[in-house]
């Protein structure tokens, strides 16, 4: 864990993120205190397209008034 002021944060933060690998970590400082902590989040895996069709079958059971319009809405029909 590297720790520079603001100061240098300032001029260098491109570089500073660039520079950076995932999981590691810059604490910028002010004054001696922490003012920031600097990390770099690891990438997130790659998904895997969506495939049409892949829950087919999955639909066990369906209420035959599955469509039948709702008691509460009745007024606004």
């Amino acid at each position: 864990m590297a720790t520079i002021t603001i100061e240098e944060a300032q001029a260098t933060l491109a570089e500073l993120i660039h520079r950076l690998s995932p999981g590691e970590e810059v604490t910028i400082t002010e004054n001696e205190r922490t003012v920031a902590k600097l990390t770099v989040a690891a990438p997130e895996p790659a998904r895997k397209p969506r495939v049409l069709g892949s829950m087919k079958g999955t639909v066990l059971y369906m209420a035959p008034d599955f469509d039948a319009p709702l008691d509460d809405f009745k007024d606004y029909m």
